[in-house]
């Protein structure tokens, strides 16, 4: 990463491939087991990455050097496992892990109403694997995820092979604006939109909010729109916890109408108290404080 996301993802076919073929033939174990020494590869050659780590939990997490240095490591691990935890789901193997639902009669009450919202995530914990977490929501359907086309196509084409269906619909943000217009509609049917509001890519707008002690750009899209539209906002996580288990976390939100700034204080509110209890499930590796040393 640069000192900026660059909107899109690091990742090879190889590298999904391997990691299906252990999980398959080998079963999970023996993935996690792998990914030691994918993790040690990462943590000497991806300088940048490595850096960032370490100013966050350096920095905005205020751990010791010590403590800071051995978390890059630890954060690196956790992330991977994300990875394959998501490739596991992906194909098939949903029932390898267990789920805990926290306030998931939050989105409930949403889809009954028909009135339309919106849900806002991060990059932190595995919301990747929401659209398969949210299978026990009978109507999964109703669901459509904003996303930047941020894989390789090589990748993707991968993963529609070995995938289990999933009834979730993606919305892709297109130079042309047009998902504005699929967002709007998805919002009139009153279905849920989902997005994350942790990333932006240089050159767009962006407002700024105290994330950590420190102050940070977000994306003023998601939240310009959820204040702007009449329809409920929710906080949503899913985070990663030991055992093969993962925790959904959704809590709405109760900032007033046309208040983008409050939206996002709250946003960040509820972002920081994840961070504080998961603090190695920040996966935002490029410099997001613009941290210097010594600061």
């Amino acid at each position: 990463m640069a000192l900026e996301w660059e909107g899109k993802s690091r990742g090879t076919v190889l590298g999904y491939k391997i990691y299906i073929f252990f999980i398959k033939h080998l079963g999970l174990n023996a993935s996690y087991l792998l990914l030691h020494f994918v993790v040690l590869y990462f943590c000497v050659f991806s300088i940048k990455s490595t850096r960032a780590i370490y100013r966050y939990l350096r920095y905005r997490q205020e751990y010791s050097r010590t403590k800071s240095f051995f978390g890059i490591y630890k954060s690196y691990y956790t992330f991977g496992q994300t990875l394959i935890d998501r490739a596991t789901i992906a194909s098939g193997l949903r029932d390898r892990f267990t789920y805990e639902f926290d306030g998931i009669e939050n989105i409930h009450r949403l889809l009954e109403q028909q009135k339309g919202g919106i849900l806002l995530s991060a990059h932190t914990g595995n919301f990747e694997v929401s659209e398969y977490f949210l299978e026990d929501v009978s109507e999964i359907s109703q669901i459509s995820v904003v996303t930047w086309d941020t894989e390789h196509e090589q990748i993707k084409a991968y993963m529609d092979t070995v995938k289990a269906k999933s009834n979730v619909k993606f919305i892709l943000v297109t130079d042309d604006m047009s998902h504005i217009f699929q967002i709007h509609d998805a919002l009139s049917k009153g279905e849920l939109v989902c997005f994350t509001g942790d990333r932006f890519l240089e050159g767009s707008k962006y407002q700024e909010a105290p994330l950590l002690g420190k102050k940070a750009k977000f994306p003023l899209g998601p939240f310009l729109l959820a204040s702007r539209l009449n329809v409920p906002v929710l906080f949503v996580y899913v985070m990663k916890e030991p055992n093969k288990k993962y925790h959904l976390y959704a809590r709405t939100a109760q900032a007033k109408k046309r208040n983008e700034a409050a939206l996002l204080s709250e946003y960040t509110g509820h972002l920081e108290s994840m961070l504080k209890k998961y603090p190695f499930q920040w996966f935002n590796y490029f410099d997001f404080w613009n941290d210097k040393p010594n600061t």
